[in-house]
Order: structure tokens, then C-alpha cells, then sequence
């Protein structure tokens, strides 16, 4: 199978981009490799892959429409998975419109190079973001999402609704996923495991945001690609049972789906940075701080669709997890 990545240097793209080469498939990859985070680890990631004879990498931005067309025009994948996205909640009250560059305009050009070129399958990085206000747990697919909290969580819930459209009218299968606090090594250095670690090494103190009462369903970087990988084989089918008089958000009479990809099993913050001390042999100094801006309380993945339609369950323990990290931490920033 031909699969196009894109944000393919970035830390989902890139461990994607492995298994599926791993397995036979041929991958072309898309990444921008911007300055939002050192590029380094960017291109440290794509060295892993870049040689690899079934491999083509592409330096070009998701907001250049021209380039995205001749991708597609010219090595015509079969499926495409899109990772490539502006990341981040509390950048996104920063500097709103690098979000709408890449996050809605870039979305656009991929759904039209699917259009275009009889992709049968488009999957598509969304967010448990999107949940906002939401307070039932867990957060499930088939919950109403319309009270988004950033605009970062507002691009991804727009992200679904363009893949609805062009699923409905264009019969084109779509399927998003709302990952759920990916963690693991090769991570990303604005993610706060990444930042706890370097800050603890350094003896300095930590923010630890909403006094530590935040739960969150952290999710191994494994996990999450085990989880692409099972539902970019699958194209999404329409829901022959859906009803317009009660629509069920998760699914449609079009092609069009979206899943969770969560561990189902929150954890307390101040759980998660003690599984971190243990890892490093250190103590973390502190401080306590409320809630930021723009960030919910809890995380929480109902995965029944997940479990019951691919037989995935992500289940790395955070302690497992943790260690995994810091074992792949102080190798890379001691070569």
C-alpha cells in the first residue's frame, strides 16, 4: 500500500512512518520541519526512516496549495493519514492564525488531494480537546461536542465537520482520531512530560498547573500508532442505522467516522510526576499553580467503539511508560 504522512518528522508521523515501512507498505512524507520546537528532534526522527528504500520525503508546508497538489498529482497514494497539524493549547491564545494557516487551510488542501485522486481512505489526527466544557466521563464519540475551549480544540472540531462534508459529498472515506495526551520516546519538547524531566535533571522547579488535581489519560506513543494503523486499514463505512432525527455525533449515513485512542484509565497528575521521580532516581521540586487558560480539569477516553470494532485496547501503564521515556531521554541528549 502507498501511504502519504503528513507531519511525518513529527512524533506520531514519524513512528508511524516506521511501523507502516516495517510492514511492506511504501510511505511518502510530508513535514514543513517549522521552528515551533527544536528541529533537531525533527530531523533526528526522519534520519530513522529517511534512507529507507520505500521512503520519499517532501519539505512543504500544508498551506502551500500548489505543492500539496503536485503530492498528490504526482505519487498518488492510496490512503493518507494527516498528522501535520499546529500543536498546542496554549500557543493557540497566542498566536490564533497559525492555526487557521495550517489547521484549516492545510486540512482543506488535503481533503481536495483526496478528492481529486481516489484516495480510499483519509484518517486524521483530531483531539480530546474538542470535549471543551464537556463533564460526562468518560468522554465518548457519540457525546455532543460544540463547546470548544481553544481554538486549537475549535481547528480540530472544524477538522471533522470539513471531513463530514467531503465524506457526504463526495463519498470520500474519513475517518478522525482524538488522541488522548500522547507520551513516549521521540515525544514532543512542549509536552509536559518532556519539560518535567529536563527541569527536574537541571534542579529546577516545576510548574504543576491546577494545584495537581488534573487527571489525564495518557496514551503511549505504541498504542496510538497500533490504533492508526488498525483503522487506516479499514476505511470508514457508512452507518446504515443513523437517523437525522436523532444523529448520533459519532458516526453518519456517509462514510465518515471518529474514534477515541486513549489508555481508559485516567491518572492523577501528581501520580504521573511521581512515576517520573521513580524513572529518574530524583525528586522534583514544585510549585503549584492554577488552571491555565484555555485547559480542562480531566481527560477521560471511552474506547468501547475502538475495542469492539479493531480489537485495539491501548493499555501501557504509565509507570511503563515513564521509564521507556526517560531510558530514550538520556540516551539522545547524551550522544
Amino acid at each position: 500500500m502507498k501511504v502519504l504522512i503528513t507531519g511525518a518528522a513529527g512524533f506520531i508521523g514519524s513512528n508511524l512512518a516506521l511501523r507502516l515501512l516495517e510492514r511492506g507498505d511504501s510511505v511518502i512524507g510530508i513535514d514543513n520541519h517549522n521552528n515551533y520546537y527544536d528541529p533537531a528532534l525533527k530531523e533526528a526522527r526522519l534520519a530513522r526512516h529517511a534512507k529507507h528504500p520505500n521512503y520519499t520525503h517532501l519539505r512543504i508546508d500544508l498551506a502551500d496549495r500548489k505543492a500539496i497538489e503536485v503530492a498528490f498529482a504526482t505519487h498518488k497514494p492510496q490512503r493518507v493519514v494527516n498528522l501535520a497539524a499546529q500543536a498546542g493549547v496554549r500557543y493557540s491564545i497566542e498566536n490564533p492564525l497559525a492555526y487557521i494557516d495550517s489547521n484549516i487551510v492545510g486540512f482543506a488542501h488535503i481533503l481536495e488531494g483526496c478528492r481529486h485522486n481516489g484516495v480510499e481512505h483519509l484518517v486524521y489526527a483530531s483531539s480530546s480537546s474538542v470535549y471543551g466544557a464537556n463533564t460526562t466521563m468518560p468522554f465518548s464519540v457519540h457525546h455532543n461536542v460544540d463547546h470548544p475551549l481553544s481554538l486549537y480544540a475549535a481547528s480540530k472540531k472544524a477538522n471533522e465537520l470539513m471531513a463530514h462534508t467531503y465524506s457526504h459529498l463526495y463519498n470520500l472515506p474519513t475517518t478522525g482520531l482524538r488522541f488522548f495526551t500522547v507520551y513516549g520516546p521521540w515525544g514532543r519538547p512542549d509536552m509536559a512530560l518532556f519539560k518535567f524531566t529536563k527541569a527536574i535533571l537541571a534542579g529546577e522547579k516545576i510548574p504543576v498547573f491546577n494545584y495537581g488535581k488534573h487527571r489525564r489519560d495518557f496514551t503511549y506513543i505504541d498504542d496510538i500508532v497500533e490504533g492508526v494503523i488498525r483503522i487506516l486499514d479499514r476505511p470508514a463505512p457508512p452507518n446504515l442505522a443513523w437517523s437525522g432525527a436523532k444523529p448520533d455525533p459519532g458516526s453518519s449515513s456517509a462514510p465518515w467516522r471518529v474514534y477515541n485512542i486513549g489508555n481508559n484509565s485516567p491518572v492523577e497528575l501528581m501520580d504521573f510526576i511521581a512515576a517520573l521521580e521513580n524513572a529518574l532516581g530524583k525528586n522534583a521540586e514544585m510549585e503549584m499553580l492554577p488552571l491555565q487558560s484555555g485547559d480542562v480539569p480531566d481527560t477521560y477516553a471511552d474506547v468501547t467503539d475502538l475495542v469492539e470494532q479493531f480489537g485495539c485496547k491501548p493499555a501501557t501503564s504509565v509507570e511503563q511508560g515513564v521509564s521507556n521515556f526517560v531510558d530514550w531521554y538520556r540516551e539522545y541528549f547524551t550522544c
